[in-house]
């Protein structure tokens, strides 16, 4: 056997073949290095969905490897002998392999990267990291931006990057004359509901993921979700057709209704692409000259499609700039001084309150949510609670088929909860019960009244958000935005004061969920 030159490091979120790492590599005496292993499923109690898409998504990867002509060495989660983590395996592997260096795509997760550093490290090779030219943007190039810059907010970001890639530009000036339609990007479904959607781009298992699936149930059979709804993309060709069956049947109405929601209604005129986004099955590029395709031949409406690009050509962006340009200390900032626990009822739905259980069992269920399931359900509830925003991490990382840490945690960490302090956003997003009363049906079916705020009635959404700027009043006060939602607090008597505190006690008692749950994180702690 020849001598092993480059041990190619392949992680499962970099499952693209044109990636860095792979440049100049010659079969004949360099190799492809992957492995599953169970310590990627049980860093944060990693749900069922979540972690059988990033397993069969790399076991059909690495067919398309060996289709290449790449040398690869595998190693199945079920393998004899599997170490468990990736610094193990791969430590393992360099002694029976011998390879001259290691060489890989940048990682999207700071504690991942730390491992194969001291993987190699332990075995004294070099180790040879490589940008990773799936983004639209550098590190190096976000953190030159940011150099300078009182505040970091991302709509100027996105500007630049429109300018600098020609997205939806006429010359100097973007297409429509304005940079951002959000404005005509709010509309809720009427009484009569969404209608007749088009669904998603459905997958049906193969024999492989059928394989990952059996191995996932019984591996993991105490961690939360499902699977018997399991119809994610796992390869490229699924990713593409996913794709293009988007634009053409829900990116028209994508914006309009994107931060609409509707019980039982998980999929709506949403992409459900993220997932094959950040595992690289697609490349960013062809999903925004996809969508510009759609408005330039009069397919989409430019609200629309802006609405889109903007979440791929700049939110995306600025997020991986945010979490490389400030970790690893970004993950304990907690400037909220959040330290409530995660109520158990988190990990079931087993909730009264409808908006709640809606997107937490959806989410259970298919590992998905929207942005506004995301930010103003699940994330709102956590951030007027005062729940520890490193649980709250450790649940969205946890849960959803899309999160990978470089994207995760600063959608949560920062935009969520505010525990940045302001990096991110400007203000806390925090508002009462009418904010989903307008925006679904959920409030007609519940139990709670989003007008009231305190009393047993009382939506506990109201409650909290009265409770919410009543802690935090004195910080809040000194932010220009929130300074009317503030001063608002002076048509409270204490009496009414007094009465919001104690019902906000109670649904920190756990009032409104479950108090012993089916299901709990081992040891009962989420954070790892």
């Amino acid at each position: 056997m020849a001598e092993l030159r480059d041990l190619i490091v392949v992680l499962g979120d970099q499952l693209n073949i044109d990636a860095a790492a792979f440049d100049r590599f010659d079969a004949g005496v360099d190799a492809v290095w992957m492995a599953e292993v169970g310590d990627e499923a049980t860093q944060v109690w990693s749900s069922k969905p979540r972690t059988a898409l990033f397993l069969a998504a790399m076991r059909h990867f690495a067919l398309a490897l060996q289709a290449a002509g790449r040398p690869l060495h595998y190693t199945r989660l079920d393998a004899p002998g599997n170490a468990g983590s990736l610094q193990a395996q791969l430590q393992s592997d360099i002694e029976r392999l011998r390879p001259t260096r290691l060489v890989m795509t940048a990682p999207g997760d700071w504690r991942v990267l730390q491992a194969i550093k001291a993987a190699a490290e332990a075995k004294g090779l070099s180790l040879d990291i490589r940008d990773d030219r799936h983004f639209f943007c550098s590190v190096r190039e976000f953190a030159a931006h940011a150099k300078g810059r009182k505040s970091l907010r991302m709509e100027y970001f996105y500007r630049a990057q429109r300018k600098r890639h020609g997205v939806l530009m006429d010359g100097d000036e973007p297409v429509g004359g304005q940079w951002n339609f959000d404005v005509d990007n709010r509309e809720a479904f009427g009484a009569s509901g969404p209608g007749d959607v088009p669904p998603r781009t459905r997958v049906e298992p193969d024999v492989l993921t059928r394989e990952v699936i059996a191995l996932v149930n019984t591996r993991f059979a105490a961690h939360p979700g499902r699977l018997d709804s399991f119809t994610w993309p796992v390869t490229r060709a699924q990713a593409l057709k996913s794709l293009r069956t988007f634009v053409k049947e829900r990116l028209p109405l994508f914006g309009r209704y994107q931060d609409a929601i509707w019980p039982g209604n998980p999929w709506l005129y949403h992409a459900h692409l993220s997932a094959a986004l950040n595992l690289k099955l697609l490349n960013p590029r062809e999903v925004v000259a996809e969508a510009q395709a759609a408005y330039r031949d009069g397919h989409a409406p430019l609200a629309s499609v802006e609405g889109f690009i903007r979440q791929i050509l700049g939110w995306r962006e600025y997020v991986r700039g945010i979490y490389w340009t400030h970790m690893p200390e970004y993950l304990e900032r907690n400037a909220l001084d959040a330290q409530e626990d995660l109520p158990a009822w988190y990990w079931t739905g087993d909730t009264d309150m409808a908006c709640l259980r809606d997107a937490l069992v959806q989410t259970l269920t298919h590992g998905y949510a929207n942005h506004i399931q995301r930010l103003m359900v699940t994330g709102l509830f956590a951030l007027m609670l005062g729940v520890n925003p490193k649980q709250v991490h450790a649940w969205y990382l946890a849960v959803f088929v899309d999160a990978v840490e470089w994207v995760e945690l600063p959608n949560t960490l920062g935009m969520s909860q505010y525990a940045d302090g302001g990096v991110m956003g400007s203000k806390p997003y925090i508002a009462t019960g009418k904010y989903i009363q307008r925006m679904s049906p959920h409030c007609k079916g519940c139990r709670y009244d989003p007008a009231q705020r305190s009393g047993e009635k009382a939506c506990p959404y109201t409650t909290l958000y009265w409770d919410f700027l009543m802690r935090h009043e004195a910080a809040l006060a000194r932010n220009p935005r929130m300074a009317l939602q503030v001063k608002n607090l002076a048509r409270l008597s204490e009496e009414q004061k007094q009465a919001v505190s104690e019902r906000a006690a109670s649904i920190r008692c756990g009032q409104v969920g479950a108090q012993e749950p089916a299901l709990r994180p081992p040891g009962g702690s989420l954070e790892r």
